[in-house]
């Protein structure tokens, strides 16, 4: 199998280059603009409890965790911070030390300002992985995209809960991204699953892709993450690793409309809190399957950050309980998309990429900040902001999409991705790829070229 890492043709290396026109700067400036207005203003942005940086609630149970571990209070016998109960794993408490010594303003500060300069690498480094040429004009699209991106309602409740998603995904580009035989590669996936669970499943991703060393290596980084927490703390490590671990209600109830994984769909198509348990495994099962092969086609047509993106939302898809934040996948899948309109444009295909343009739009339609504003007030704020399609009351003929979009956003990105990836191979391109990097449609491989 060929999959993108070692020299690629000169007129390759030079990468691709965004218009030069002054016209698309404008264009840029004007999109950040509109983003930041209606960031600020949609829902204000001094809202009571909703506005941006008004919440923090699982900043504050971060720093509660990593307090706990300093004062020797033990963390997993209960709440530690009101009703919250600490769900990480106890390797997080080490990571998140820093933010127990800082006080709250300064660590929402802090915490704040790295999710968006992690939100900005992995733009930069997607278009990077892409193929584009690293310039002032690349850095100005990417601040102009993350402005946009925090739009979409996973980035905007990463920032507004405080969440750790982002420099999650962060972490697992910056390594996976890079070529294969990279010293190292792979420890990304098991530090980050040290910290939070749901990234382990990049492990199967690298076992799809038969990357088996960066496999190994994500393995023992996994292990020795859970080694450091037992030596830390060895009875709340035993507590969490064979209680905790097994109980998803403590995160929160199934049926709740935000639990945007295939657990949560089923729970609210039975109208029920504990949907069948063999139907979820085998509905995810299937989801693993579309998703990895997507993921898998995806990378063989040279187009790594579609496959990870893939593979992040088949992760968040067959999760027992995902959030609507955990779904912060769908920023690179924002650059895949947008990378598809950029290359008919420099194709001269100025109809397809007025075509292509309902990509973009449809994936933010989709994850925008949709709210449903109630000026008297639920579960005891007033006024309420229910942010989220989800969120939103919708029609009984759209409810299939209304109460679970992320879902069919992964199913139909998946679906599309295997659809497109299988007719390109039928004419021929996958025989064009084992010759070296192709850009197929896909937005394909990266700067650095084809691996081996």
């Amino acid at each position: 199998m060929n999959s993108p890492g070692s020299a690629a043709p000169a007129e390759r290396r030079a990468g691709k280059s965004l218009p030069r026109h002054p016209l698309f700067l404008v264009l840029l400036a004007i999109i950040a603009a509109v983003a930041v207005y209606v960031q600020l203003t949609y829902i204000p942005i001094n809202a009571r409890v909703f506005g941006l940086f008004d919440n923090q609630v699982d900043l504050k149970v971060y720093r509660a965790g990593a307090l706990h571990l300093l004062h020797g209070i033990p963390i997993y016998d209960g709440p530690i911070r009101g009703r919250f109960e600490y769900t990480y794993p106890p390797f997080s408490t080490v990571v998140l030390q820093p933010f127990g010594w800082m006080s709250m303003h300064a660590a929402v500060l802090v915490w704040s300002v790295l999710i968006v300069a992690a939100l900005f690498w992995v733009v930069f480094g997607s278009f990077r992985a892409l193929g584009y040429r690293a310039d002032w004009r690349l850095a100005a699209m990417s601040v102009a995209l993350v402005t946009v991106a925090l739009l979409m309602e996973p980035v905007r409740t990463t920032i507004w809960y405080g969440q750790i998603n982002v420099f999650l995904m962060a972490i697992v580009m910056w390594d996976l991204l890079r070529p294969d035989g990279s010293r190292l590669k792979g420890f990304s996936v098991g530090l980050a699953a040290g910290i939070k669970l749901t990234p382990g499943f990049f492990g199967l991703y690298l076992l799809a892709t038969r990357r088996w060393k960066p496999a190994i290596i994500a393995a023992v980084t996994g292990l020795l993450t859970v080694v450091i927490g037992a030596a830390i703390i060895p009875r709340g490590s035993w507590k969490f690793w064979s209680d905790k671990i097994f109980d998803s209600q403590r995160v929160g109830p199934t049926r709740t409309p935000a639990n945007q994984s295939i657990r949560g769909a089923l729970a609210r198509i039975f109208a029920t809190e504990h949907p069948s348990g063999g139907l979820w495994v085998l509905i995810s099962a299937v989801a693993i399957v579309i998703g990895l092969t997507a993921a898998y086609l995806a990378i063989r047509h040279g187009n790594e950050v579609l496959a990870l993106a893939l593979t992040g939302m088949t992760t968040t898809a067959v999760s027992p309980f995902s959030w609507g934040h955990h779904w912060v996948w769908f920023v690179p899948l924002l650059v895949v998309v947008v990378d598809f309109v950029l290359g008919a444009l420099r194709d001269r295909r100025p109809l397809a990429a007025v075509g292509l343009l309902v990509l973009p739009v449809g994936l933010m339609l989709a994850t925008f900040i949709w709210s449903f504003y109630l000026p008297d007030g639920a579960l005891g704020l007033r006024p309420f902001y229910g942010i989220g399609t989800f969120m939103n009351p919708v029609p009984d003929w759209f409810r299939w999409f209304g109460t679970q979009p992320y879902i069919c956003v992964f199913g139909l990105t998946a679906l599309a991705t295997i659809a497109v990836c299988l007719t390109r191979s039928t004419n021929g391109s996958s025989a064009e790829y084992a010759r070296g990097p192709v850009d197929d449609g896909l937005g394909a491989s990266s700067a650095v070229g084809p691996r081996r």
